[in-house]
């Protein structure tokens, strides 16, 4: 059994279409075990009571955006060490040192294609 077979992951947009663009693109790399939050309260429950090993999270999201549920991951004991990338349309060096600063792992540019977001998260959780 490969990588891409056991690896789950949660994606975490407000926006509809964008969420289905990130399940498009890891199911295009035969990454199956996959589930889609629309709101980072929702998804640091579900994470909180069963942990994914990756998490793709947009930054800009109302009630909670995704460094604020980094930080409260990284601030949990059960999902302190899931995997992190930070998918934004304006990665702000602000951005980036404050999400370095909480343990994010990597960061994606929106748009992204399939072989960029293959990159992105085989330097976070190794070859699929």
């Amino acid at each position: 059994m490969s990588l891409k077979d056991t690896l789950r992951v949660m994606v975490v947009d407000d926006m509809g279409v964008s969420r289905g663009l990130l399940i498009q693109a890891i199911e295009e790399m035969g990454i199956w075990k996959n589930q889609a939050e629309n709101d980072g309260q929702a998804a640091l429950a579900k994470l909180v009571a069963d942990p994914v090993h990756l998490v793709l999270s947009d930054y800009n999201m109302p009630g909670m955006d995704g460094l604020e549920l980094l930080k409260a991951l990284r601030q949990n004991k059960t999902t302190a060490r899931i995997g992190f990338i930070l998918v934004t349309g304006n990665p702000t060096p602000q951005i980036v040192a404050q999400g370095k600063a909480l343990g994010l792992n990597n960061i994606i540019k929106k748009p992204f294609s399939t072989a960029s977001m293959k990159q992105c998260i085989e330097s976070v959780v190794g070859r699929l």
